[in-house]
């Protein structure tokens, strides 16, 4: 590769995997993992953060996996500033073909007030851990948390520290979101003239977007030095998220006039992978969401939709395909086969297994039933399924509801329990509040509902809905989600997949071991 070509090529990281899972709610099965990993590496993402493998078993198990199974992408674990940490990441990367250790410590006054570090025992500890990482792997990345925070004089300090210590690649994070643009671009110009060494490694961006910024901080991070963006999958990612993958990819592609850089992702890919994470976090795409987003290709305007039909440039930046969607929208109906309802599902990025196949297959065809038109959308949401097969303790048998303009509403509720049917009567606020009230009659909870969401799929009176749940309990949270043309069956389905999620959180933190019945109390 040619020292100019160096220069304009920009590595995307993608961390959906360990900070985009971090989003509460959002944690992903093993399965899910790896076919999210496996979806990434084939797009052409650089690097894929799999996961924090002392985090958990589980977690050192995904990451371990992941790097075995990769074919192109180099497979990244994180470990805090400790050696135990550090060791542990290498035993579940070094099975890729390409593994990085990425350590880190917070260097801000903040940060170190909490392990009571002075500035000279921090600099210490980078030096002694950074090498330890560097011992192991010829790939280290090395992390200044809430870096934008940190005193510029010993941002610089701790930087040439890791670079002399072995660090390959300099991540700079706004750990809070709190920078803005020509700051972010401030801070990496700084480091490259001020710190020795710094034009012999990689310097890479790492932004939340609490305020709104992460993307344009990236880039501006990109302009002044940076060659490598930290990002997630639809900015998934604690708190407001990150920089979106799909927005530093697009915007290079779309303004390569003024951003003339290269990545190496397949942006036709873009859209399949962005559903299917959705679909497996349970964290569903807002409508205005940049490049992926319901509306991001939709004009109701009659001025647009003038200016559309006579030149679609008027009024789109990019096509619909440089980010994978097809022109043609509604494909399926009730005489469609199995054999093509599996190439649509392909198409829009779900891989399924014969005995999948067969579940969705009986579902789909319910709801073309019901429905005159299936479209891309609505397979969508049928594969946002209500339950984990493997997890499902609780499962929803039949819902007859009576509401109206007379109160209370009343719920019948028939559920199978552990294997063993169950039933209640029960009366609430409305049908879906009566719903759930049956729901907590047989599997009584302290949970708190924090989030019920529903929106229409497609349009139209006979349009899937589908509902989202999210619920806390004991600091554990968990999401749930559902598709049906009945609002109140697909808010029960929701709700009965989130409290399946909830077993298997406390299950895992061993708080839960009894069987639940209708007899059980909170």
């Amino acid at each position: 590769m040619t020292n100019k070509a160096k220069q304009d090529r920009v590595l995307i990281f993608d961390t959906t995997l360990r900070d985009g899972e971090q989003s509460p709610g959002a944690t992903m099965t093993h399965a899910e993992k790896l076919e999210i990993a496996g979806l990434l590496d084939e797009m052409g993402v650089d690097i894929i953060e799999a996961g924090f493998p002392i985090a958990s078993e589980g977690d050192f198990a995904a990451v371990s996996e992941i790097a075995k199974q990769a074919q192109n992408s180099v497979i990244c674990g994180l470990a805090r500033a400790q050696f135990g940490d550090i060791d542990r990441c290498w035993e579940a990367v070094k099975h890729a073909k390409r593994p990085r250790i990425h350590t880190f410590i917070g260097t801000s006054p903040l940060h170190r007030a909490i392990p009571n570090l002075d500035m000279d025992q921090m600099a210490d500890r980078i030096h002694e851990t950074v090498s330890r990482a560097r011992n192991l792997c010829d790939n280290v990345q090395w992390s200044p948390m809430d870096a934008t925070r940190t005193e510029a004089d010993y941002l610089c300090r701790v930087v040439e520290i890791a670079i002399k210590a072995g660090a390959t690649t300099i991540n700079i994070p706004d750990t809070v979101g709190y920078t803005v643009p020509r700051e972010s671009a401030d801070l990496i110009r700084m480091l490259l003239q001020r710190v020795p060494g710094a034009d012999e490694i990689i310097f890479a961006t790492h932004c939340h977007n609490d305020l709104g910024m992460a993307t344009a901080n990236s880039l501006a991070a990109v302009e002044a030095g940076a060659r490598q963006i930290e990002c997630t999958i639809n900015g998934l990612g604690e708190r407001a998220g990150n920089t979106a993958l799909e927005e530093v990819v697009m915007a290079m592609k779309v303004r390569n006039d003024i951003m003339p850089y290269q990545t190496g992702v397949d942006s036709t890919k873009i859209m399949n992978i962005s559903r299917r994470v959705a679909t497996v976090s349970g964290f569903p795409v807002q409508f205005n969401k940049a490049i992926v987003g319901k509306n991001a290709f939709a004009h109701e305007s009659g001025i647009h939709q003038d200016g559309m039909l006579k030149n679609a440039e008027t009024f789109e930046i990019m096509r619909p395909e440089d980010v994978g969607l097809s022109e043609t929208n509604i494909v399926m109906g009730k005489h469609s086969g199995r054999a093509a309802l599996r190439s649509k599902l392909e198409d829009l990025g779900f891989e399924l297994g014969d005995n999948q196949l067969k579940d969705v297959f009986v579902r789909f065809k319910e709801l073309a039933d019901r429905k005159k038109e299936i479209y891309d959308d609505d397979l969508i949401a049928l594969m946002r399924t209500s339950s984990d097969p493997e997890n499902d303790r609780l499962k929803l048998q039949s819902l007859k509801v009576v509401c109206g303009t007379e109160g209370p509403q009343q719920a019948d509720l028939v559920m199978e329990i552990d294997g063993e049917e169950q039933t209640t009567t029960q009366t609430g606020d409305g049908p879906v509040d009566a719903s759930f009230n049956a729901i907590k009659a047989l599997v009584p909870h302290n949970a708190r509902l924090q989030l019920y969401q529903v929106h229409a799929v497609t349009e139209g009176t006979d349009a899937q809905a589908t509902v989202s749940v999210r619920m806390e309990e004991d600091g554990r949270i968990v999401t749930g989600q559902s598709a049906n043309t009945d609002t109140v069956v697909a808010s029960a389905l929701a709700y009965i997949h989130a409290l399946n999620r909830l077993l298997v959180r406390r299950e895992k933190a061993g708080s839960d071991k009894r069987e639940i019945s209708y007899k059980d109390v909170s």
